[in-house]
């Protein structure tokens, strides 16, 4: 016997949910660098899906449907978010503690040093990295997701990748050159 939705059909809906919502929360997380927003927008993202369940249920991929929703949303939470806490910051005449601890372990490795650079790129840079990288999806899949051009992905990822290498660029401690050997 299928399991019954609260409208008294089977439509699928909490079997889709189950399925996707993984990815959703994976890729809003990553987009607005806050979990509990992330959750959020994943919870508003199926909220929109299930009111129009019955005409995305028939799309050919309604997973690409709910991501492309849960992007928009994550891409407009994290610039809110970022607006609050520049003004938040504004407000501060000094840098809190947790934020200098947060700063000192994130340079224990490279992991977290990409993590940090990844949380200070724009919302829509973040959401084309990781549309592209973490997700796996190609320019045009993105740029469909986005709602924009190829082009703007190129663009976009192009100054993203940039500014996550100068951000990650390491200052040898000291010349490779003085560890190699002369040939003889």
């Amino acid at each position: 016997m299928s399991r019954r939705s609260g409208r008294g059909r089977d439509d699928g809906f909490d079997a889709f949910a189950a399925s996707t919502t993984g990815d959703l929360l994976r890729t809003a997380s990553l987009i607005v660098w806050d979990p509990s927003v992330a959750e959020d927008v994943v919870q508003e993202c199926l909220l929109q899906v299930a009111r129009r369940w019955s005409r995305v249920r028939r799309m050919a991929y309604p997973a690409a449907y709910a991501r492309r929703i849960a992007t928009n949303l994550a891409i407009a939470a994290a610039e809110r978010h970022s607006t609050e806490r520049a003004e938040l910051a504004a407000g501060l005449d000094f840098e809190p503690v947790a934020a200098a601890a947060r700063l000192a372990l994130e340079q224990v490795d490279n992991q977290h040093d990409l993590d940090a650079a990844l949380g200070r790129l724009a919302p829509r840079q973040r959401a084309v990295v990781v549309l592209r990288f973490f997700e796996d999806l190609t320019e045009a899949q993105t740029a469909e997701v986005l709602g924009c051009s190829v082009g703007t992905v190129k663009s976009t990822c192009s100054r993203a990748l940039d500014r996550l290498r100068c951000e990650m660029t390491i200052e040898p401690a000291s010349s490779s050159a003085s560890h190699r050997k002369e040939p003889t």
